[in-house]
């Protein structure tokens, strides 16, 4: 019984950093990553990032999907859809090819949008 119970939550589980956590350096992950601490450096994961909101990255996140409630100093480079949600604070570069904005979040730099966004970001960095 126990295997079927896991094989039914498959694909529920994601990586996570913690409220408290501070990470300096660079994260890679095949699956989905949620970070409610510190990061100063680069994550790239295949999945969707969720940044909480009391969360803090500093650098570069590239993925395929992001929903970001907290802060973001850098860059964000984001293969399809990427939610800000409203108290979302970015300062920095973003390519992706979807962006939804709701009231209240704020975002100082600048946004390219494009479908093929990887191809962009390889071909320019």
């Amino acid at each position: 019984m126990a295997k079927e119970q896991n094989n039914s939550n498959a694909g529920v589980f994601y990586n996570a950093l913690t409220h408290g956590t501070k990470i300096t350096g660079k994260i890679e992950a095949e699956g989905d990553f949620r970070i409610d601490g510190e990061i100063d450096g680069e994550i790239i994961c295949n999945g969707k990032v969720l940044v909480g909101q009391h969360a803090l990255l500093k650098g570069t996140i590239t993925c395929a999907n992001a929903e970001i409630s907290g802060s973001v100093n850098g860059t964000l480079v984001i293969s399809e859809t990427l939610s800000l949600q409203a108290t979302a604070l970015i300062e920095g570069d973003i390519k992706t090819k979807t962006l939804v904005i709701q009231p209240g979040a704020v975002f100082n730099g600048t946004c390219s949008m494009s479908p093929k966004v990887m191809e962009y970001h390889e071909n320019n960095h």
